[in-house]
């Protein structure tokens, strides 16, 4: 059962450069199960042993590696934001040295203030820098070429005057990853722990869930309440527009 779904996507690297056609930098995003027999399951959803895991593997040019590191933080830590998560419950945590993987260079965990770990954070997401060790011990391993041939750095070389052995090394290289990774159940505990409400008092029920309304999977519903008068045909036609904009149903 695999710990982690990276390598999968480690493994499609040449596929993807082969048939894709795409272009340094590009990331490869995908969710699936993952399962670590090293967890001590609590806390509802917040650790268990199997969960959906959500990652990107973002390939760049060893030299640009940390802008991106430095890009991805900040647009992950305004996606959390953007579904609504409040600021003052989102830390960025840097590792300690004798904290990293063994992979990484470094690594940045976003941590949420969840109820059971207040008034300490918990971990929500990583963002590690893998620099080039996965295509390089996939390259070591297996005998097949993971380089990536740059062609417009290759032309960006020789507008400098560079020589043709300069700049055949360097528009030949293994790129370097840097790795957004979640676990979607924690994102769902995150958005109910945000949704939460108690009111003291309210009519109807003091503890209830307020969500944003781009939550709702459906977000508008047509109902013509009488089959007759040409009703059904008026709001027919709204559904058919409304669509076109809205997930709804008729």
């Amino acid at each position: 059962l695999r710990p982690e779904t990276a390598q999968g996507q480690f493994l499609n690297f040449k596929n993807i450069v082969d048939t894709t056609r795409v272009k340094i930098p590009f990331g490869v995003a995908q969710i699936g199960k993952s399962f670590r027999n090293e967890v001590t399951p609590r806390n509802f959803i917040f650790r268990s042993r199997e969960f959906e895991q959500m990652e990107m593997e973002w390939f760049c040019h060893p030299d640009e590696a940390r802008t991106w590191y430095d890009f991805w933080k900040s647009e992950r830590l305004k996606w959390w934001l953007s579904l609504g998560v409040k600021e003052s419950n989102l830390i960025l945590r840097d590792h300690a040295q004798d904290e990293l993987s063994h992979y990484s260079k470094m690594t940045v965990d976003i941590e949420y203030l969840y109820p059971f770990t207040a008034p300490d954070y918990g971990e929500l997401e990583g963002i590690a820098h893998r620099g080039e060790f996965d295509l390089t011990q996939h390259q070591k391993h297996s005998g097949q070429k993971l380089d990536y041939f740059d062609q417009d750095l290759q032309l960006k070389l020789k507008e400098q005057g560079l020589s043709p052995d300069e700049i055949k090394a360097k528009s030949r290289y293994i790129p370097n990853v840097i790795e957004p990774a979640s676990g979607l159940t924690r994102a769902v505990l995150v958005l109910l722990c945000e949704g939460y409400r108690h009111v003291p008092g309210r009519q109807g029920a003091e503890e209830f869930l307020s969500f944003k309304p781009r939550f709702a999977p459906v977000k508008l519903g047509i109902f013509p309440l009488v089959n007759k008068d040409g009703m059904p045909e008026v709001a027919e036609k709204l559904y058919l527009d409304l669509r076109q904009h809205f997930t709804c149903e008729y």
